[in-house]
């Protein structure tokens, strides 16, 4: 059976680099610069639409932390967000109108992009609204961590998502442009989390947090993955399969538990529940364009008209990724 599986597995990412090679027609360059890419550039990959507002503080985010070249593939966006990223120096851009869900949710694009353009390098896989922290983020550079996994022999590093909102209702607090996210979303849940191991590709899925506990209160093991490999060492034979929840070949999900202990972890700070999500989540909704028909987003928008607050008791607020490491969240392992 062992033999069966690894075949099959090998037919799948079959499939999926054929999906990415087809839908490469669908993605027109705006601008590409990835001539000025070195050779040891860490690079970052999203799709986006219609985060003009975010992009600011996401780009600064990551040229702080030393992502040195950006790849973003713009679904047809129409505030802004296009005519912002091709201005930008240490970005490369393309641009599509065709279906976000029918590109399996953008995956597809960007396998295609990483293929060509990915390998050797270490990749960033994250929307706008997602924040690596990794241990000694404060004093280390993301270069020391790739340093320290390539040291190891460690193609992947897995981290959590952890949504974060604010104290009190979503309107009250409006997110201005270039501003810290988590200068208002600055509470998330430090438990209610659940695990379990999915034994087809291996990772941990991990499922919990605000969206099991206000948007699917009655159906918590019906809320959405917040299991992510953001960060690998990219060769033109990998795919992601499903988001960043999973990749093949389906060793480079194996990104938590192991046999000499705890494997070191960090999570994805999510700055999804601003003022700015309520409009956001109603057009998503009516879209349809995400996860089961936007069941995610049908759940939010009728939860939500920003007037919420998301806080509760048991909320904790966000100090540093030593906190979340001692709340079990997040692991330094035996990187020292």
């Amino acid at each position: 059976m062992g033999l069966i599986s690894s075949n099959r597995m090998r037919l799948r990412r079959q499939y999926w680099r054929i999906r990415a090679l087809r839908r490469r027609r669908q993605l027109q360059a705006v601008v590409n610069r990835t001539g000025t890419i070195a050779r040891d550039d860490i690079l970052c990959f999203t799709t986006v639409r219609n985060e003009r507002t975010r992009l600011p503080y996401f780009l600064d985010y990551y040229r702080a932390r030393g992502v040195g070249h950006f790849f973003f593939v713009d679904n047809d966006s129409d505030d802004g967000t296009r005519e912002f990223l091709a201005d930008q120096p240490d970005v490369s851009l393309w641009t599509t109108r065709h279906s976000y869900a029918g590109a399996a949710f953008g995956v597809d694009w960007l396998n295609w992009l990483m293929r060509r353009h990915a390998h050797g390098h270490w990749c960033l896989t994250v929307d706008a609204d997602e924040f690596l922290v990794y241990p000694f983020c404060d004093t280390r550079p993301l270069r020391a961590l790739t340093d320290w996994l390539d040291a190891s022999c460690l193609r992947s590093f897995g981290a959590m998502l952890l949504d974060m909102y604010p104290k009190g209702p979503l309107v009250a607090q409006p997110y201005r442009e270039g501003q810290d996210p988590f200068e208002i979303a600055s509470w998330f849940d430090g438990g209610n989390y659940m695990f379990e191991r999915n034994p087809l590709f291996w990772n941990l899925w991990i499922q919990g947090g605000i969206r099991a506990r206000v948007f699917f209160a009655d159906d918590p093991w019906r809320a959405p993955a917040l299991n992510k490999t953001p960060l690998v060492k990219w060769r033109r034979n990998y795919v992601y399969v499903s988001s960043t929840h999973a990749l093949l070949p389906r060793g480079l999900n194996l990104t938590y538990a192991s046999g000499g202990g705890e494997k070191t972890t960090g999570l994805l700070l999510h700055a999804k529940f601003l003022d700015l999500f309520a409009d956001r989540a109603a057009e998503e909704a009516e879209r349809a364009e995400h996860y089961r028909g936007a069941e995610e987003y049908r759940a939010y928008a009728a939860a939500l008209d920003g007037s919420q607050d998301l806080w509760c008791q048991w909320s904790e607020r966000y100090i540093n990724w030593r906190q979340l490491e001692i709340l079990g969240l997040m692991s330094k392992g035996n990187w020292a």
